[in-house]
């Protein structure tokens, strides 16, 4: 384990830190760009603004000239509360979600007329959540974590004038954890109490994994193109330890003696995600452009650890997730109301990645409504500058969790988000 920590830390600082947090579906990161986010992402599949488009289809490589580069970053500032009662009892957890920066750094280098290669440093995965310790309901889960990091070389290849197609490989660095707290005093067996605020679980690992992407884009006349992308699956098997009071009393039923540490795994399944796009060129100055978005998060169903010392081969039930495949539909604007300055707007509509009945609480995921406003200054001839705004309305969600040795959850998540993004381009 000590040897994938040390190469995760030093990607996060290569790529200007991490942010851990979710503002697309599930623990889903959209925020690879502050171009983009000005646009709510709207037509990311068939935009080629900067060297940044090679994320979201590498086949707009072949609308890049030369050698470019961009770096940005966008903050996120989430205000996501969860409130409810627990056995009777009220309770509430305010600001959940940390607020943070999310980094990128992309370099596209033109080789010939036909062949385009690009570097891609971001990330498509992250979250964090953390419940107070006064917090009544942390039995049911009082933090969770995933944090990914992705190096991402792509290469692509223009057929003609109308036709390009690219593809790439993603190296991805990835950990988490997961813990669940006595709430109050409480008894686990005869004789067995666990104190206010010790781990009943808690678990934390990381791994390495490859995946792939692939892209293809249609000019179809000089105004009118449309992109398309698909992202593959990444199995990560977060290895590292669990510790808690459950754990201990399974070792004691087993005759075993209690350790600070038991040596585990838990399988994490980062989804595949496709996306298809359209730009159109209205008239001189303006442009619309839309999305339709596919993330396959039923491949995300429970989370399951393997504790050899403690269940042998059999598996350790973390949580029931019961997640479902999620959409998201874009439409964004582009206006150029100078030769140095363009505006851009867009509307995002993202929905929820499970049913009202398989919410949890440590990831309270809902519906989302995108509304972005962003711009963009040619500094000289070879620097651009952007910077967006976006605010995020979440869908007050209801939450029910139940489970027979704990009690009953049941309450609502409300909140929203702030994101505020830069970055800067450069052409050689």
């Amino acid at each position: 384990m000590n040897k994938n920590k040390i190469t995760l830390s030093l990607a996060a600082a290569l790529t200007l830190g991490m942010s851990a947090n979710t503002m697309a579906a599930g623990f889903q990161l959209a925020e690879y760009s502050a171009t983009g986010l000005g646009r709510a992402f709207a037509g990311e599949a068939a935009m080629a603004d900067n060297a940044g488009a090679q994320f979201r289809n590498p086949a707009m490589l072949t609308y890049l000239e030369g050698t470019q580069f961009s770096i940005g970053a966008i903050y996120v500032d989430p205000n996501i509360d969860v409130e409810g009662s627990v056995n009777g009892t009220q309770t509430k957890a305010s600001n959940i979600a940390n607020s943070a920066v999310i980094p990128n750094f992309y370099l596209s280098h033109q080789l010939n007329d036909k062949v385009f290669l690009g570097l891609a440093f971001g990330t498509n995965y992250g979250m964090e959540t953390e419940l107070a310790g006064d917090y009544q309901a942390t039995q049911f889960g009082n933090q969770a974590k995933v944090m990914s990091i992705e190096i991402n070389p792509n290469i692509a290849y223009k057929i003609n004038e109308q036709f390009s197609v690219g593809g790439g490989i993603r190296y991805v660095m990835g950990e988490g954890h997961f813990g669940a707290a006595a709430s109050s005093d409480m008894p686990l067996a005869p004789g067995v109490t666990v104190p206010k605020g010790a781990d009943l679980k808690y678990m934390e690992g990381d791994d390495t994994a490859w995946g792939w992407q692939a892209g293809a884009a249609w000019q179809i006349n000089e105004n009118n193109r449309i992109g398309f992308n698909y992202r593959s699956e990444v199995e990560l098997n977060l290895t590292g330890s669990a510790s808690g009071a459950i754990y201990d009393l399974e070792a004691l039923k087993k005759g075993k003696k209690p350790s600070a540490s038991y040596a585990g795994s838990m399988a994490l399944t980062l989804p595949a995600t496709a996306e298809i796009a359209s730009f159109h060129q209205l008239t001189n100055k303006v442009a619309v452009h839309a999305s339709f978005n596919w993330t396959d998060w039923s491949s995300f169903d429970k989370l399951e650890a393997k504790i050899p010392s403690l269940y042998g081969n059999d598996p350790d039930l973390i949580k029931e997730e019961n997640w479902e495949d999620n959409y998201r539909l874009a439409v964004g604007t582009t206006y150029q109301y100078t030769n140095k300055l363009v505006l851009r707007s867009g509307i995002a509509y993202d929905t929820s990645a499970v049913s009202d009945e398989h919410r949890t609480q440590t990831i309270p995921e809902t519906d989302r409504l995108w509304l972005s406003m962003g711009a963009g200054y040619n500094w000289s001839q070879n620097l651009t500058l952007d910077a967006s705004f976006t605010y995020i309305f979440a869908k007050d969600a209801p939450m029910n969790e139940v489970d027979p040795s704990l009690g009953q959850f049941k309450g609502e998540t409300t909140g929203n988000v702030w994101l505020v993004g830069v970055q800067a381009s450069y052409r050689f």
